[in-house]
């Protein structure tokens, strides 16, 4: 058997966590091991804007903020599991990508 590494990327944390559970269904449903979700760091992507247009009075600022969230599943499974999880529907806001490894 193979193992397929599923790695799920998107910014809004509950439909990670959404996708990652229905995986894990598709996976126990069929019988086959798999370890469950691995959180990975949260990446934070800050940009600082000035708040005034003008160049007079004080230095203000904004701090706008996209965070990333990124999980991994990794699923010991067959062509028929793999298929399975591929017909998962994914939501535009979430990227996913499967690495296989014998």
């Amino acid at each position: 058997m193979q193992t397929a590494r599923v790695i799920v990327t998107g910014t809004d944390y509950k439909k990670v966590t959404d996708f990652c559970n229905e995986i894990i269904d598709v996976a126990s449903k069929s019988g086959v091991k798999h370890s469950g979700v691995i959180p990975l760091k949260t990446k934070k992507l800050i940009v600082p804007v000035r708040r005034g247009v003008s160049a007079g009075g004080t230095e203000t600022y904004e701090k706008y903020q996209l965070r990333i969230h990124k999980r991994i599943i990794d699923v010991k499974a067959d062509d028929k599991t793999l298929r399975r999880i591929m017909r998962v529907d994914v939501p535009s806001e979430l990227q996913i990508g499967i690495e296989l490894k014998s």
